[in-house]
């Protein structure tokens, strides 16, 4: 199975050389260090200071984006409260490796956008229907004619018109705001995107403040908090705009008629950093839980860019901080140490010990800086586990768990889904609750647990 995928090389090589293995491992884990952030941070602030610069937050938004229209109706209240020169920007979508199937991406987008917006306290459509070629054009025309001071305050109102695909309320808007050329539109765009590229980035619905970037709602809450210390906050003792939401099963007592599929790669910062939570999560609330790993990324053939490898190791480190989780001592697992250990997961399952393998390994070479690819490395993994060394090494090279993963990849695929960590919450009945990709999800599974708990205790189930 793992030969079916090509070696794509560069960024998305599976299969680095010992020395480059260790240098960019070295040199991910230096960058993204506390101290290092700090740092930069503290420069940032003295050269911005040095320049007599405001605090400047640009903001790049994809209007065929969810995530995009869920921010932007963020962005009155962000410019009010802090003392910011908010700029907006209109963008293309994310291009070449760094969006390999970028319709799937607008799907999730939608659906996952509908899902959290009323933890925001947020609007998104409920229709299930993605706007028109024809509305987003008419809304990115509608945008580009506006000026500048308006925009932050016209892109909710656009979107919620071209999310209901309302062409009633669009061609109001056309009258109101004119409609710039098609040739004035690409410009803009062409603007817009270019800059995002200067700045190192590729998505929409993304804020960057002084060489840091935080992705829609999900990471106001860090722009927020980084405004509050450089004293930009006008109301210091008031709630965050955008709170990062909890995860809680207070009051679960039992969930044991729901299934947990838990989709993990050993290659994944993110799953790194919500295994043990997920693991731990599971247990607490009784659900039957699956552990279902699948290949990382560029070892199934879906292309990288060191862009995008960058922003997500620094994105974890952060998230990391914040959940108190260990990471960032880093020894790129890519490529034959994964291949080792999912080797091992069949027989170490067998022992009942499969997820604790996992775990181990993701704790080993994001947390402990261990050389998975080396037997002195694999073997602290497998102790750490509980298994036997000397038992494990005659199951090294085991070709059994091919077969299995790339079945757990199929199933993850048919859920549209195709990173990781993903989930997928079912019932008794084997109906599926909620299907949803990433480890800053976690939140919305324990919420949809808890609801169906609720209802099980009002009908006496």
């Amino acid at each position: 199975m793992a030969q079916q995928f090509r070696e794509q090389g560069g960024a998305a090589t599976m299969d680095p050389s010992p020395l480059k293995r260790r240098v960019l491992s070295k040199l991910m884990t230096h960058v993204h260090s506390e101290s290092q952030v700090y740092k930069r941070r503290v420069k940032a602030e003295k050269a911005r200071r040095k320049d007599g610069r405001p605090h400047v937050v640009d903001y790049f938004h994809q209007v065929e984006d969810g995530y995009s229209h869920l921010a932007c109706q963020l962005l009155e209240r962000l410019a009010n409260r802090y003392d910011i020169d908010l700029r907006c920007h209109l963008v293309r979508g994310p291009e070449g490796n760094n969006a390999p199937d970028a319709a799937l991406l607008l799907r999730l987008a939608h659906y996952d956008a509908a899902l959290i917006a009323g933890e925001y306290g947020l609007v998104f459509p409920t229709t299930s229907e993605a706007p028109t070629e024809a509305n987003v054009t008419r809304a990115q025309a509608i945008l580009t004619s506006a000026s500048k001071d308006e925009l932050y305050r016209l892109l909710p109102q656009i979107g919620q018109a071209l999310w209901r695909n309302d062409e009633t309320e669009l061609a109001s808007l056309a009258s109101q705001y004119g409609e710039a050329t098609a040739s004035e539109v690409d410009a803009l765009l062409s603007a817009g995107t270019t800059l995002r590229s200067q700045l190192k980035h590729y998505s929409g619905a993304m804020f960057h403040y002084e060489g840091e970037w935080y992705w829609g709602v999900d990471r106001l809450h860090y722009l927020e908090a980084r405004l509050g210390d450089l004293a930009a906050d006008a109301a210091p003792n008031q709630p965050l705009i955008a709170p990062c939401p909890e995860v809680s099963v207070a009051g679960v007592e039992a969930a044991s008629d729901l299934t947990l599929e838990f989709f993990p790669s050993l290659r994944s910062p993110y799953t790194s950093i919500v295994f043990d939570e997920t693991v731990a999560l599971a247990k607490q609330t009784g659900v039957s839980f699956v552990v279902r790993p699948v290949l990382p990324m560029v070892m199934r053939g879906v292309p990288a860019t060191r862009e995008k490898g960058m922003y997500i190791f620094g994105d974890t480190a952060r998230e990391a901080r914040r959940r108190g989780v260990p990471y960032g001592n880093f020894f790129d697992p890519i490529g034959n140490p994964v291949r080792r250990c999912y080797s091992l997961y069949p027989w170490a399952d067998s022992q009942g010990k499969g997820t604790e393998l996992l775990s181990s390994f993701l704790h080993h070479a994001f947390a402990k800086g261990a050389n998975t690819n080396s037997n002195r490395g694999l073997r602290r993994v497998v102790e750490a586990a509980g298994l036997n060394w000397t038992e494990a090494k005659q199951h090294i090279g085991n070709p059994e768990w091919e077969d299995l993963l790339e079945e757990n990849r199929l199933s993850m695929y048919a859920s549209g889904l195709w990173g990781v960590p993903s989930y997928r919450l079912s019932d008794g009945e084997g109906i599926v609750k909620l299907e949803i990709w990433g480890q800053d999800r976690l939140w919305l599974v324990a919420s949809e647990i808890r609801r169906h708990a609720a209802q099980n205790a009002v009908s006496g189930n």
